[in-house]
Formats: structure tokens, C-alpha cells, sequence
């Protein structure tokens, strides 16, 4: 038993972006480039993956990473990590998303640190720069009290400017911060198994965004903010600017 790992979860298939954990970059598959990059920014926590499928398993093991097989039934990343957490027995948990490549030191220090004060979950949010990211919907919005705890979260743009509407700018964002919300969590292991018990909320089923299930039945979610970059990989365009990345 850990005091605290970090568990990553893996999925074989993926909609927007096929297999795209195995997908070379470089000639090394995504989800090496994660486990490499978690292994020099946190050496001396834990770190173990958890996987669907057996062609994972093999890619992260041959490289010398720890691999847990888990249930290929599993609805959400969430499910994965509890019953991989069942192996791992830690009491606080990292989850960094196995198609983020460039998570930092000290993003995991500090969830690590959120995680161990009086919310059983913690996440990161970093300001948006641009409109036309603002604007998306698959970067989702997030809403914080002055204290520390996540109020909402959307794909719709939040706050909403109203007396600016659409007038909204970058020079605008860079006076009024706005959140994105990093697919960065941390969760005490009691509330891990409580969570994936809970049934899926109203607004996680219109917003399609599981942390939502957390704040509608509700449990607060301590969140921070960061300013490290990060790219998500989640499509081959995304796998180009990540190997863009690499070479500047």
C-alpha cells in the first residue's frame, strides 16, 4: 500500500482519433511519451496504468511501465482507476489522462497537495488566451469560488459577458480570467469507490462530462490553477502539434 500513486487510465479504442494511444510519434507510441514524461516530473511517486486490452499492456510493460488489466465494460476512466486502486491499495490517487503528454511537475504537486486537504476530489483549470478557445465546446469551461472549489462545469462559454456578447476579444480574456478545465484529477481512495457507485447525473447526461456527477450529488471538488502548458491529444492534428512541440 502507497500513500499516493499515480493510475493512467488506457483505452484501445478511441471515436475521434483510432488506437490513438499506440499511435507512433517519433517512433514511440503516445502513451510511452506520457509514461516517460510522468516518470521524469514525479519519480518518486508510484506509477501504474491501467489498460482495456492486452496490446496496451504489452506496449507499456515491454518499456519497463507497470501495467494493471482491467475490465474492457468499463463506462468512464473513473471505474478504470477504482478497479485498478483495488491492486494498488494507495489512499490518494493522481489521474493524468494517457493522451496528455506534457503533464508538469508542478501540476501533480499540486493536486497532490489539494488532494490531501478536506475535498475528496481536486482537478486543475489554466486560464484560455483565445476566443476561438473559448468558443469551443471540447474545451471545457469551468467556474471557481474565491475559495478553491469548483461552482460548474461546461462546454458552453462561462462566464457569459453579456453586455459584450460576441464583442468578447483575447484582450478581453487577458483582464477577465476565464477557466479550461485540465483533464487533471485527484481523489481520495474511499471517495474513488463512492464515486463510481453514484448513478450518472442529470446535467453529466446533457453536458456529457462526468465531473458533473460529483458536484450534483453533492461533494465539493477543490480545483487550482495553473499556468503550464499543456496539448491533449485528441486527434491526428493533435498528434502534429504535440510533434510540432517536440521540435521547437
Amino acid at each position: 500500500m502507497s500513500a499516493l500513486a499515480i493510475i493512467v487510465p488506457c483505452r484501445l479504442e478511441s471515436m475521434r482519433f483510432p488506437r490513438k494511444l499506440l499511435h507512433p510519434i517519433k517512433g514511440k507510441e503516445l502513451v510511452l511519451w506520457v509514461a516517460e514524461r510522468i516518470k521524469a516530473q514525479a519519480p518518486d511517486i508510484p506509477l501504474w496504468f491501467a489498460v482495456d486490452h492486452p496490446l496496451l499492456a504489452g506496449c507499456i510493460e515491454k518499456a519497463g511501465f507497470r501495467a494493471i488489466l482491467t475490465a474492457d465494460s468499463h463506462p468512464s476512466g473513473t471505474d478504470r482507476i477504482a478497479e485498478a486502486n483495488r491492486t494498488v491499495q494507495a489512499s490518494y490517487v493522481l489521474n493524468v489522462q494517457a493522451d496528455e503528454p506534457l503533464v508538469t511537475a508542478g501540476q501533480l504537486n499540486a493536486l497532490a497537495k489539494l488532494i490531501q486537504g478536506d475535498c475528496p476530489m481536486a482537478t486543475l483549470c489554466t486560464p484560455f488566451k483565445r476566443v476561438a478557445d473559448f468558443d469551443n465546446p471540447n474545451q471545457v469551461k469551468v467556474v471557481k469560488s474565491a475559495t478553491g472549489r469548483a461552482l460548474y462545469f461546461s462546454r458552453s462559454r462561462m462566464p457569459y459577458a453579456r453586455d459584450l456578447g460576441s464583442a468578447v476579444d483575447d484582450a478581453w480574456l487577458a483582464q477577465n480570467p476565464c477557466y479550461k478545465h485540465l483533464g487533471l484529477y485527484a481523489y481520495q481512495a474511499d471517495f474513488l469507490e463512492k464515486f463510481v457507485t453514484l448513478p450518472p447525473g442529470r446535467l453529466e447526461q446533457i453536458e456529457k462530462l462526468e465531473q458533473l456527477r460529483v458536484l450534483e450529488a453533492g461533494y465539493p471538488i477543490a480545483i487550482d490553477v495553473t499556468e503550464d502548458p499543456t496539448i491533449g491529444v485528441d486527434t491526428p492534428e493533435d498528434a502534429k502539434r504535440f510533434e510540432q512541440a517536440l521540435e521547437a
